[in-house]
């Protein structure tokens, strides 16, 4: 799932245990906190059985489900010409690992939710439900994680022994048990007419992270206007003969991603992350391109080192993950390790917008519309009115870390590398 991405809820079973299943054949989809995938099977065989159900969330690395193969007699004479030191260790581990994951666990009088991997441990280890209770969760939502029950256990002997006695136990859970929050009951139309239907969990996601972004980060906005004729003009020429050599369409959002890779070198303090009181500095840029998927929502997959990427190269990663965002077919890791983000408002026809800043990134940009418009040429001549190509970028940065001197920098930056394109440039 890639090296960012450490857990995942399963929202679906695609295979059920008894049915055939093919190499590369869908058995389940999950879910991380951005995208919805489908988890392939590396073998042909037949699922003989789901370690785990629809809503758990699993860790990466986990076994998930088990696959019977037709390659048990290879595994054998495998084993059989193995020494009977190696032989036995061999199977230990088949039986220690089929324990830890089968063994049955009941953690039923416990408030919180507990993953299977923190019930195998605590199991193993002796932690009772009890001291379960006591554990500050530091995963989603106050979750357990492997890291929190494992560091519990590596200073319970400096702690007092929690007895589980019945009154202990009823006054321990009672002190952690969290405070009811009151669920919003659904709206009713008043005249019978209205339509009220809930959101998808992807808006509903998106919902949380727009409202926590603002009130993380203080936005604030610059917009420069930028000549782009020379880009318009030179895109006109080429685009045939580009897709004709490269297979691939040629956009805007390529030429323009390519300027603000270039930015972010001449100006790496846009290229940061804040994490509570601390700054870190990204080394690799990472441009995030805001895509609206065929539902409506939204989705920001990421073109990771995009610096080192020439404008060919530039435009494929743009088209792949374009396509494969409204195919659905985004990893979870395509949306992940993003250092900056831009977001095309200019293809609903928007001049130019104040966009939301991507956290825990400090800067995103909004491309507007390209319209003909009348301009001052200034010439050895003279000054003289013409049509020109031009366009709006606007910059949302965040106040806490950038100030205006460098947010404004950093967009007409962008707008200079821009309006310096050579029309006459191969691609």
């Amino acid at each position: 799932m890639g090296e960012s991405v450490a857990e995942a809820t399963i929202t679906n079973w695609l295979k059920q245990v008894g049915e055939t299943i093919e190499a590369d054949e869908a058995v389940l989809e999950i879910a991380t906190d951005k995208v919805d995938s489908e988890v392939p099977s590396e073998v042909s065989g037949v699922l003989v059985e789901q370690l785990f159900q629809i809503n758990d969330l699993v860790q990466v690395g986990q076994t998930i489900a088990i696959i019977e193969t037709e390659g048990g007699a290879v595994a054998e004479s495998v084993v059989a010409n193995a020494v009977p030191e190696e032989v036995v260790a061999i199977e230990k581990s088949i039986e220690l690992a089929k324990e830890a994951v089968l063994a049955p666990v009941d953690f039923t009088e416990s408030d919180k939710f507990l993953s299977p991997l923190v019930k195998n441990i605590a199991k193993e280890e002796g932690v009772s439900v009890v001291e379960l209770q006591t554990i500050s969760g530091t995963g989603k939502e106050g979750r357990i994680t492997k890291v929190d029950i494992l560091e519990y256990i590596k200073n319970r002997g400096n702690q007092p022994k929690v007895v589980a006695t019945p009154s202990l136990m009823v006054d321990t859970v009672s002190s952690v048990s969290p405070t009811p929050v009151a669920t919003k009951a659904a709206p009713v139309s008043v005249n019978g007419g209205d339509e009220i239907v809930e959101m998808d969990r992807m808006r509903k996601l998106i919902s949380g992270y727009m409202v926590a972004s603002v009130q993380t980060s203080a936005h604030v906005q610059s917009f420069i206007e930028v000549d782009v004729t020379n880009i318009v003009k030179w895109r006109d020429r080429v685009k045939t003969a580009f897709e004709k050599r490269e297979g691939e369409k040629l956009t805007f959002t390529p030429i323009f991603m390519e300027a603000v890779a270039k930015a972010l070198k001449d100006f790496p303090g846009m290229n940061i992350s804040v994490d509570g009181d601390f700054i870190i500095k990204k080394k690799n840029i990472n441009l995030g391109m805001a895509a609206a998927l065929p539902n409506g929502n939204l989705i920001v997959p990421v073109i990771k080192n995009a610096d080192q990427l020439n404008l060919v190269g530039m435009a494929k990663a743009v088209n792949d993950l374009g396509n494969r965002a409204k195919a659905g077919k985004l990893k979870p890791d395509d949306t992940q390790g993003g250092t900056y983000t831009v977001t095309n408002v200019g293809t609903f026809g928007s001049v130019f917008g104040t966009p939301i800043i991507n956290q825990p990134q400090v800067g995103i940009l909004a491309l507007g519309a390209i319209r003909k418009v009348p301009a001052v040429i200034e010439t050895p001549e003279g000054d003289f009115i013409g049509i020109r190509q031009k366009m709006f970028l606007s910059h949302s940065y965040d106040h806490r870390v950038v100030d205006g001197a460098l947010g404004g920098s950093f967009v007409k930056r962008v707008a200079e590398y821009l309006e310096a394109f050579d029309p006459n440039r191969d691609f």
